[in-house]
């Protein structure tokens, strides 16, 4: 399949193949992944200077991709991945058939120079290369945060009970900037699915008719600014050679004997020879990249570590606080002795122990309410709740959570899971024959897991909803 375009057009040498230019795009496709990953990394490590570049990535990336593709189109005629390919662009010619075979054959380089891009058709590229796939990349990751599905948002009211809140409706005397916002959602709502889809549909077309020779064009914008991809040849390497010692020359000039490094970082030369690095860096990258993920996945890595950690003597971990914890609650006996049966999570901030309910004893039943799970919800530690039960307790607002933080009786929850955990309250307000507030010697749980007592990133906007 591969050379399946060079057996219907034997001629026509230069034609690249439909795989080709799928490893290009594929490749391309796969840098800014890679350099938001990088970026992300090394901002764990200096986020004063890097955190607002990685929060602003599309921006920063799309002039730097916007610099370097001038660059390669100008000098190389071709994209900085299409040049690792050995791809270049060129105009398609208005006569019939727009091809001229025998004149490619008998002088190559008057082609190539009749042929090879002017200034309007480069920002016409880069417009292409850089301007669709930002706002593409923009435009999905605003449908991800906006239009996806996510957990639907209970208000409770006075009136009613709770009630579903939308945020996407327009608020009564809107600003400028909210009318905006929700004619914007409302584009990605209704035309952006539509619009994506026949976007892919359009380069699937393409593709089949490139694939069997019945287009010139491997996709629609291409098309559109009457631009085509061709392999390179024997006159465009001579052209680049040439560049390349205009280019040394040039160096040579500007670094005279006596400069030093000042003519190594002259402004003509130190340019160039920065993007024309990217040549050598890229494969090198590739080669980098693969080694570690092969490293990673061997035995023999895991064996050196292991191997280095048989030596290490680590002692026993010491949990700061617990003495403090301990202090906090003198006199609530009922917690010295429920921690000795029951591990109890503590609270890193106020090192008071934290409200939480046992697992079920079946997993169709909610860990809160112990009823069977209607509309399931997953928190972000893994545990499975009913979405009504897990968004009230985030809420600190569950029935459970309030009337164990009063002291009363939780009636259907209360007779068997914590009689070992409050047993010495229990005989303090039988005594006394009134509640014992707990504030301010326990946590309620809100904003935690009801299980584990983590604490929920987001809030109740971290949950996820199962669909069964």
């Amino acid at each position: 399949m591969e050379y399946l375009n060079a057996l219907q057009s034997p001629v026509d040498d230069h034609k690249p193949s439909l795989f080709e230019l799928l490893s290009e795009q594929q490749l391309a496709a796969l840098l800014p992944p890679t350099l938001r990953y990088l970026l992300a990394v090394a901002t764990h490590r200096y986020p004063r200077y890097l955190l607002r570049i990685l929060n602003n990535y599309e921006e920063v990336y799309a002039l730097l991709s916007l610099a370097v593709e001038r660059y390669y189109l100008r000098t190389f005629g071709g994209s900085f991945t299409e040049n690792f390919y050995g791809l270049k662009r060129e105009k398609v010619l208005s006569i019939n058939g727009g091809e001229i075979k025998r004149t490619q054959l008998a002088v190559p380089d008057e082609v190539r120079e009749r042929l090879q891009l002017g200034g309007a058709d480069i920002w016409r590229n880069l417009a292409v290369l850089v301007g669709i796939p930002y706002l593409k990349r923009m435009l999905d990751e605003s449908y991800d945060i906006h239009i996806a599905p996510t957990a639907s948002l209970l208000m409770s009211s006075s009136i009613g009970g709770p009630r579903y809140l939308n945020r996407d409706e327009l608020p009564p005397n809107p600003t400028i900037k909210q009318r905006i916002m929700y004619y914007y959602k409302w584009f990605l709502r209704n035309v952006y699915p539509s619009l994506n889809a026949a976007y892919y549909f359009s380069i699937l077309a393409f593709s089949l008719g490139y694939l069997f020779d019945g287009t010139k064009y491997s996709n629609p914008f291409l098309w559109m600014i009457g631009t085509r991809m061709r392999r390179m040849g024997a006159a465009d390497y001579r052209a680049i050679d040439a560049v390349r010692e205009a280019a040394t020359t040039a160096s040579t000039a500007a670094g005279r004997p006596g400069q030093g490094l000042s003519g190594m970082l002259h402004p003509r030369t130190f340019y160039p020879r920065l993007l024309s690095s990217l040549r050598i860096l890229l494969p090198t990258s590739i080669f980098a990249l693969k080694f570690l993920e092969w490293w990673h996945a061997s035995d023999f890595s895991r064996q050196l570590s292991r191997k280095a950690a048989e030596g290490l003597e680590l002692p026993p971990p010491i949990v700061s606080g617990m003495d403090l914890a301990k202090k906090s609650s003198a006199g609530q006996n009922s917690w010295t002795q429920s921690s000795s049966k029951r591990d109890l999570p503590v609270s890193s901030i106020t090192y008071l122990p934290i409200f939480t309910v046992p697992p079920p004893p079946s997993s169709d039943l909610c860990p809160i309410c112990l009823h069977p799970i209607s509309t399931a919800a997953a928190c972000q530690t893994g545990y499975a709740y009913d979405y009504k039960c897990i968004f009230q307790w985030i809420e600190g607002t569950h029935e459970r959570q309030e009337a164990f933080m009063k002291g009363e009786k939780m009636s259907e929850w209360e007779d068997d899971e914590r009689e070992d955990d409050v047993g010495d309250e229990k005989e303090e307000q039988s005594q006394s024959k009134a509640p014992k507030s707990r504030e301010g010697s326990w946590e309620s749980g809100k904003d935690r897991c009801a299980v584990t007592g983590r604490r929920v990133l987001g809030g109740t906007s971290g949950l996820r909803r199962i669909m069964v």
